[in-house]
Order: structure tokens, then C-alpha cells, then sequence
């Protein structure tokens, strides 16, 4: 097979076991053969990244699985999956990666602890926006807006759950011959019930809150374990020994930590606050877990550590400005919002592309040839940086409201409550209809 982006084609050895493994044993019956290519370079380093108690219970029952074209199909997958010239350069191996001399390195495996670490998540934010952040939106007289109450209407519920939420003016129309209705009545009823749906002032505002403490410890955990490392003031020293880098029990932690909290973000996504950049988030969230879980297991793991604390610094200043704007504290909530606006430009459109992204693209050049993996971690930061300009668009759009109007009227990406009246466009019309010229002129000073 040839090659593809620089990386070398799959070894004729390779395929030439699978296939004379695959005929021994369909005639032996399940029985296993071993050979010195798969014991030797495949299983044992699989075996090490799979989590033990699985890769134990597959090797004990491979010699007695009833379906032997399925267990060596899932074999063939593992194998392939973690060949070595996927994830590593040339000249490593996954034997140079096993824990030997008090040196432990990162493995897969120890990934399956982010999931139990989102469910902690989950029971403490739930614990923190219950007998913390609802208290505070009390003592802060955070109350959420009275919204006029949805005539009852089966007709139109079933429209509005089953069609759409918003409907087309040829659905008006028939909906009023079916209800007997006014057009402006079942308008009106539309924008009440699409109002219901939308959260109100106080979950907002516990859900910036809960953002705003968790990037902050995160940020100052990310600190103090970066602040003494040579990598984190000079980017080259982030290769300095690459793959063979050791792991430290912070940057575990660390890991650990944010990969939770994303998990938590993904699993909370259908009863959390739905902005405009609804999918943008969802993209932001799977980009973000597949490079923290690849730079893990390629030991990725010092240039992960300076992205997520990069990204921290920042998200703090724009929840708590949220917080803030919600409780009605004008001045700090558009302080905040400057601050938070040059830092974003300055980590996210300036920092990360041409450090962060650079330090990751040119430097590994120098230390071995180009692999998947390599482009692969590269390409996911460019869709990350794709994700930064267009927040940065959204963010600039929201500034220039503020130089101009002098007040940050909320956050663009929230989707607002729809006025109950006419628009006002609609009230000029009829005004001017109502009171005539004579009225009009009065009104504007002639």
C-alpha cells in the first residue's frame, strides 16, 4: 500500500501474517498461533495500552471464542490501530515507551478515568449552581423575566413540537381557518411558546458562574505546575527527548481535570444554555478531546498542558463578565470585557497560531520525518484556530457595540427573548395612521 501524507505504506510482513494467521485458524478451531511479528511488536504493546483487565479477558478467551472471524477481526483492528508508525516517528517503538527505571509513561488506558472525573463534574457543578451560585443570584436580586402565559391550544402545540417553531406565512394562514384565529393572534401565540423555551436570567447565570470558578482553579493549576518547567518559557525545549519524556503526576492530574470538564460540557449539552454557536461548540468540544486523548497517547503531553492553560486564561474573564452583566454590575461586567477582548486577541489570534502552531509544525522537523500523527495533531489545531477567528469575529462584533452604544447589551451568541407586542416598526405605521400628519409633526418638534 503506498504511502499517504509522508506516511510509509503498511509493511508487506504485516498483511502476509494477518492473512496466514487468519487460514490457521479457521482449520485449528479457535486455537491460537503465535507468531514472531505479532508477538513481538503488536500484541505485548497493545497489550500495554488496552485497559488490563480487558486485554487480559481477550487473550484468555481467544483460544476458546466461538467466532473466530470476529475475534480475528477485532484483533486485526487493535493491531492495526496501534501501529507504531501511526502514532510514533520512525525510529520509536512502543518498547522505548514501557515504564521501566521509575520512569512512567502515558498510556491509553488511563484515559478511561475522564469518564468517571465528567460524572464527578456533573454532581459538583450540580452541588455548586444548587447551594452556591442560586444563593448568590439571590443576594444579587437576579430574578428571571415574567413571561406572559401560552393560551392553551392543542392544534398549534402539535404544530409547533411536530413542524417547526417558527412558522411560514402560507402555515399561518391555514392555521387560522383551522383555529379560527386572527394572524396576529397566533403570532403572538408563537412567540410566547418559543419564549417558554428558552432559559431564563438565573440559569445563566449559574452556569457562567460554574464556568467562570472551574477555568479558574483550572488556570492556576495549569500555573503552578507549568511555572518551573523549562518548556513553558522556551517552546524547542518541548521536544527536547521526544517521545521518550516521562510522565509527571501534575500534568496526569491536569489532563484528567480537563478532559472531565469537556466530557461533562458534551454530556450536559441538551439541558445547558443553547447559543447561536450551538454546533461551533459541539465542534470545539470533540476537536478539543481528540487532541488532548491523541497528544496523550503520543506523549503529546507538554505542548497540551501550555494549549489548555492558554485557553483558560482567557475563558475566565468572559464568564465572569457574564456573571456580572447578569447581576446588573455595568461597569466591572464592561471592564472585564475590554480585558477579556485584548487577551483573547492576544492568545487565541496571535499566540496560538504563530507559537502554539508553529512550535508544533516546524520544530518536530528538526528531531524526525514527518508521520500521521504528526499531521494529524497539526491539522486539529488548525480546525481549533478556525473555531478562534470565529469567535473573534463574534467578539470584535460585540466590542465595537460597546465603543459605540457604551453598554454591553449581553452575549451575542444567547438567544434573547422575542418582544410579546408589535414591532416597532409596526407601532410607527399604525401611529401614523392613528393621529394622522398634524400628530407626526407635533412629535417631531415642527
Amino acid at each position: 500500500m503506498g504511502p499517504l501524507w509522508g506516511l510509509p505504506g503498511i509493511p508487506r510482513e504485516f498483511l502476509q501474517v494477518r492473512v496466514r494467521k487468519a487460514t490457521e485458524q479457521s482449520r485449528q478451531s479457535g486455537r491460537r498461533e503465535e507468531y514472531p511479528f505479532y508477538s513481538n511488536q503488536v500484541s505485548d504493546h497493545t497489550q500495554n495500552f488496552l485497559h488490563p483487565s480487558s486485554a487480559s479477558a481477550s487473550y484468555s478467551s481467544a483460544g476458546t471464542c466461538q467466532d473466530n472471524s470476529a475475534c480475528s477481526m477485532l484483533q486485526t483492528v487493535s493491531e492495526w490501530f496501534f501501529w507504531e508508525r501511526l502514532w510514533l516517528p520512525g525510529n520509536v517503538s512502543w518498547s522505548d515507551l514501557e515504564d521501566t527505571d521509575g520512569r512512567i509513561y502515558a498510556k491509553a488506558s488511563q484515559l478511561y478515568a475522564a469518564l468517571p472525573c465528567a460524572l464527578c463534574m456533573l454532581l459538583v457543578r450540580f452541588v455548586f449552581e444548587r447551594f452556591l451560585a442560586t444563593p448568590l443570584a439571590d443576594v444579587w436580586g437576579i430574578r428571571d423575566k415574567i413571561r406572559p402565559a401560552v393560551e392553551r391550544n392543542p392544534l398549534l402545540e402539535n404544530y409547533f413540537c411536530d413542524q417547526a417553531r417558527i412558522p411560514s406565512q402560507a402555515d399561518v394562514t391555514a392555521l387560522c381557518k383551522k383555529t379560527s384565529w386572527s394572524e396576529r393572534r397566533i403570532q403572538s401565540w408563537f412567540r410566547r411558546r418559543r419564549n417558554q423555551e428558552r432559559p431564563g436570567l438565573r440559569k445563566r447565570f449559574c452556569e457562567a458562574s460554574w464556568r467562570c470558578v472551574f477555568y479558574f482553579f483550572a488556570f492556576v493549576y495549569g500555573v503552578l505546575a507549568l511555572h518551573d518547567k523549562p518548556w513553558f518559557y522556551n517552546l524547542k525545549e518541548v521536544w527536547a527527548g521526544f517521545p521518550k519524556q516521562s510522565m509527571l503526576p501534575s500534568q496526569y492530574w491536569y489532563y484528567m481535570l480537563e478532559m472531565g470538564f469537556y466530557i461533562s460540557l458534551l454530556l450536559s449539552l441538551s439541558f445547558d444554555v443553547k447559543r447561536k454557536d450551538f454546533k461551533e461548540q459541539v465542534i470545539h468540544h470533540t476537536a478539543t478531546l481528540t487532541l488532548l486523548s491523541f497528544s496523550w497517547v503520543s506523549n503529546y503531553i507538554r505542548i497540551g498542558t501550555i494549549v489548555m492553560a492558554l485557553h483558560d486564561c482567557a475563558d475566565i474573564l468572559l464568564e465572569g463578565a457574564k456573571v456580572f452583566n447578569y447581576a446588573k454590575w455595568r461597569k466591572t461586567a464592561n471592564t472585564m470585557f475590554v480585558v477579556f477582548t485584548a487577551l483573547f486577541m492576544g492568545t487565541r489570534v496571535i499566540i496560538f497560531p504563530f507559537w502554539i502552531i508553529h512550535c508544533t509544525w516546524v520544530y518536530p522537523l528538526e528531531l524526525f520525518p514527518p508521520f500521521f500523527g504528526y499531521y494529524f495533531f497539526n491539522v486539529m489545531l488548525v480546525v481549533l484556530q478556525m473555531l478562534h477567528i470565529y469567535w473573534a469575529v463574534l467578539i470584535s462584533r460585540m466590542f465595537f457595540k460597546f465603543i459605540f452604544i457604551r453598554q454591553l447589551e449581553g452575549d451575542d451568541r444567547s438567544d434573547e427573548d422575542e418582544e410579546d407586542s408589535d414591532s416597532q416598526k409596526e407601532r410607527n405605521h399604525k401611529s401614523s395612521h392613528k393621529n394622522g400628519p398634524e400628530a407626526r409633526g407635533r412629535a417631531t418638534g415642527h
